[in-house]
């Protein structure tokens, strides 16, 4: 059975309850359209404001933020999708547009992040090697190709049908039932290339960034820090957006093949819901990710301190002043 579609026939009895997907799916959706729409487009005006603070990382956070807005924009179709119970009413190429946006961004995302880890390994690692090699011209380059690879990856999944048989109302986000023992493989292939690969490489670039910063206590302490903050924004990236949806959406698949099979077991709702949560999370990845504007913007984090400060002071005199009218008002009953 598909993700979007109930059972029919001799899957019947082994049916699942959409409810929780036409609920959960449009509240997730309504959010990170909120939240990702005025945290990129605001993470996007202090990059362009501090460009040459940030150096060549900076147009990769820039595709990063325009992915993600690309994204975004077509999150109110989704959200009248599941809200009106798994009725696609904007067409299959439409619908098609919208799967391919969301792979867009997710597999551009890590990407981008992918490129951003090897720019601070061979700065940190290798600063002599590459000083005078990294430049404006190279990071086009590569964010170029980066936009490549993806396309190149996600593009075969435009030729799986999004639709039910005799049906132009669903719009699957991996494909229909029918093709799903032929969409499996290509999930599992395009995981490794897309997912474990660049993960393999942060892991890499990070862990021996980790043992350097460590070894070396003459580093700036400002440096390490910086370094600390996007270790842990991508650390959060990959656990709560990446890993489980691509671990749930291979093992989803097999379900349905299963099903297709005569197999029927109670696991399979567990995955089923687990995936839906996992979808969820992983497009909250385009609300997240404005975070990655904000490591090494100091001037930020100064004023977001600065208000901390004021706003901790403000409470103080509040709580002060009120301990003293409680404290007068005691000692007016008491004379009365």
């Amino acid at each position: 059975m598909s993700a979007d579609s109930p059972g029919s026939g001799n899957q019947s009895a082994c049916a699942i309850d959409l409810d929780f997907t036409h609920t959960f799916l449009p509240v997730v959706f309504v959010v990170v359209f909120v939240v990702g729409l005025v945290a990129n487009a605001c993470g996007l005006r202090s990059v362009c404001s501090r460009w040459r603070k940030l150096g060549d990382v900076s147009i990769f956070i820039l595709n990063l933020g325009i992915a993600d807005l690309l994204y975004v924009s077509t999150l109110p179709f989704l959200v009248s999708y599941y809200a009106l119970g798994s009725r696609w009413m904007f067409g299959e190429t439409f619908c098609k547009v919208t799967r391919f946006c969301f792979n867009l961004n997710l597999y551009g995302s890590i990407g981008f992040l992918t490129c951003i880890s090897i720019y601070r390994y061979l700065g940190i690692v290798h600063p002599m090697k590459v000083k005078g090699k990294i430049n404006s011209r190279l990071s086009v380059v590569v964010s170029a190709l980066v936009w490549a690879l993806v396309i190149v990856q996600i593009s075969p999944d435009m030729f799986f049908n999004k639709t039910a048989p005799n049906s132009s109302d669903s719009c699957y986000d991996t494909t229909a039932d029918g093709l799903a023992a032929a969409y499996l493989p290509y999930s599992l292939g395009w995981t490794f290339t897309g997912f474990v690969v660049p993960l393999a490489i942060i892991i890499l670039c990070y862990g021996h960034i980790a043992y350097v910063l460590t070894a070396n206590g003459s580093i700036n302490v400002l440096l390490k820090q910086r370094c600390l903050k996007l270790v842990v924004v991508v650390t959060v990236l990959f656990s709560i957006c990446f890993i489980p949806f691509h671990v749930l959406r291979n093992l989803n698949l097999q379900t349905r093949i299963a099903k297709l099979r005569g197999e029927c077991h109670h696991s399979f709702d567990d995955i089923y819901f687990a995936y839906q949560i996992s979808r969820g999370l992983a497009c909250t990845n385009s609300a997240i990710n404005p975070l990655i504007y904000l490591v090494g913007n100091d001037d930020f984090l100064l004023r977001l301190h600065r208000l901390g400060r004021e706003a901790r002071r403000t409470l103080a005199r509040c709580a002060g002043a009120a301990a003293y009218r409680r404290a007068h008002e005691m000692d007016s009953m008491g004379v009365a």
